[in-house]
């Protein structure tokens, strides 16, 4: 369960980004210096219900001490 850092309010997770127009979509990669960088995966977004706070956090935060 993840909390608003705003208002303090339960917050819906398991949402997705998007990217109009395109079919890529968003991946976090190991390293912005390096153009074939190991990816780490999706990110996963929290919604607030409250007051709209959006939270981007990784659904398995091991894979960077990899």
């Amino acid at each position: 369960m993840r909390k608003c850092i705003r208002c303090g309010a339960e917050m819906v997770e398991d949402c997705d980004v998007r990217v109009e127009g395109a079919g890529n979509g968003i991946v976090l990669a190991a390293s912005a210096k390096k153009l074939f960088s190991p990816r780490l995966g999706k990110p996963k977004v929290a919604v607030c219900p409250h007051c709209g706070e959006i939270s981007l956090y990784m659904e398995h935060p091991e894979a960077l001490s990899r």
